[in-house]
Formats: structure tokens, C-alpha cells, sequence
């Protein structure tokens, strides 16, 4: 009896998004109001974020030019308020002759995001504000760094 008992209450329990209104994934529109990313007006992140505190993020500009996702972490600051740190690698256009030769996108660096999240009351939706940092091959600040503010929504079925 026991074992059926643990069962009945395993299968009412709240649901992640009730213990933790961040945990699963989302699709947030990103408004740049400053630095190297300013000139982007379409700008989207789809992040899935972990119950172990982790998260990945990638954006429709992945590929322009080429950069991998970004991956990080995440952790809850407030009441349906949290804060996430990721970071990507950046990569610059090497010359036509490195272009053939199969090294047309060489490391130039990485970035760092900080995004401030605030989950509304049904955990469908959040508003975020975003600083972030680029930094050069060997960890130097370079200019480009800005701010932006994300509108997100949950993806389900």
C-alpha cells in the first residue's frame, strides 16, 4: 500500500515550473539599447534553463557571423525573480587565404551576458534586462560592450 501511496503523491506533486517558475525553455525578444549590437532590430534568444541551475541560450544570429551557443548559469535572486550569467565565444573573418584553406572563422574572443529576469505570476512569461561584456583573446575589455531589455515566452504545447 505504501509504494501505490508514493505513487498517487508523486503524480499530484507541483510541476518544476511551480517549485521553480524559470526551469524549461523559453523565446525571448531582445530590444538593444546599446553597444556593438545596437544596429540589430530583430534580435531573438531561445534559452532552456535547467533545474540544477545551468542554462543554454542561443540566438537567431548564431551563424552571423558563426558562433556557437552560449552557456552559463542561473540562480533565483527573489520571488520569481532571477539572475543568469552565460557567456559565447566571439570569431572574426580571417583573410581569402585562410578563408580556403578551411580557417574562415577564427576565435576572436568571447562575450558575457547578465541578464536580470522577472517571471510574471503564471510562469508564461518574463521581462529581463541584459548588460553584456565582450572581451578579446586574451581576456581584455573591448568596446562594444551595452545594454538591452528581453521579453520572453515560455514554449510548451
Amino acid at each position: 500500500m505504501l509504494p501505490l501511496l508514493s505513487l498517487s503523491v508523486a503524480c499530484t506533486s507541483d510541476t518544476a515550473t511551480d517549485s521553480a517558475p524559470l526551469i524549461g525553455a523559453w523565446r525571448s525578444r531582445i530590444e538593444v539599447e546599446t553597444g556593438a549590437f545596437a544596429e540589430i532590430a530583430d534580435l531573438e534568444f531561445m534559452y532552456v534553463f535547467n533545474a540544477g541551475g545551468t542554462l543554454t541560450e542561443s540566438s537567431n544570429y548564431d551563424g552571423a557571423p558563426p558562433v556557437p551557443p552560449a552557456y552559463g548559469v542561473w540562480r533565483r535572486i527573489a520571488p520569481n525573480e532571477f539572475e543568469a550569467r552565460f557567456e559565447f565565444f566571439s570569431t572574426a573573418p580571417s583573410g581569402v587565404e585562410a578563408f580556403i584553406k578551411g580557417a574562415g572563422w577564427p576565435p576572436s574572443g568571447r562575450g558575457v551576458f547578465t541578464e536580470r529576469i522577472e517571471v510574471s505570476a503564471d510562469a508564461r512569461t518574463f521581462t529581463s534586462t541584459i548588460r553584456y561584456e565582450m572581451f578579446g583573446l586574451r581576456d581584455e575589455p573591448l568596446e562594444g560592450s551595452g545594454t538591452a531589455s528581453g521579453a520572453g515566452v515560455r514554449i510548451g504545447f
